[in-house]
């Protein structure tokens, strides 16, 4: 059960991956950042991320009901509570922003920031990997 560092680790020992970060996106705070930052300062990457990632878990539109137009309900007993998005890829010219929520036992408001460049990142990979940490990340 990889912790804060040894998941940053992980991430950054995958091909093509530039910086990396987990973040708390209900305060938009870095938990911890390894590399590169897309805009040199890894804290306000952070907070713009947060926002991103906030949007998604929030609105409506992404709710696990979407499809049925209707209001999400209560997840049953043992379901997950998380947020109803597993992750969000933003691609750039020259890179993939990759945002994989992590399902805790608390309040879920925690995801992995992969910035993966785009001739020699494999992003196929960097989820699958990305999904494997999430779910063995130990957040202490």
């Amino acid at each position: 059960m990889p912790g804060i560092d040894t998941c940053l680790h992980e991430i950054m020992a995958l091909p093509g991956a530039r910086g990396a970060a987990i973040v708390d996106w209900t305060s938009g705070l870095a938990l911890g950042t390894a590399g590169e930052s897309p805009n040199g300062d890894h804290e306000t990457t952070a907070t713009e991320t947060a926002e991103l990632a906030r949007a998604a878990a929030e609105y409506p539109a992404f709710a696990r009901d979407a499809e049925r137009a209707q209001p999400p309900v209560e997840p049953a007993a043992g379901e997950a509570k998380g947020p109803p998005v597993e992750d969000l890829i933003v691609t750039t010219r020259t890179g993939y922003h990759v945002l994989r929520f992590v399902e805790t036992t608390f309040d879920s408001s925690v995801f992995l920031h992969l910035w993966l460049d785009r001739d020699t990142g494999n992003l196929a990979l960097a989820r699958l990997r990305l999904q494997q940490l999430a779910e063995r990340l130990v957040l202490a």
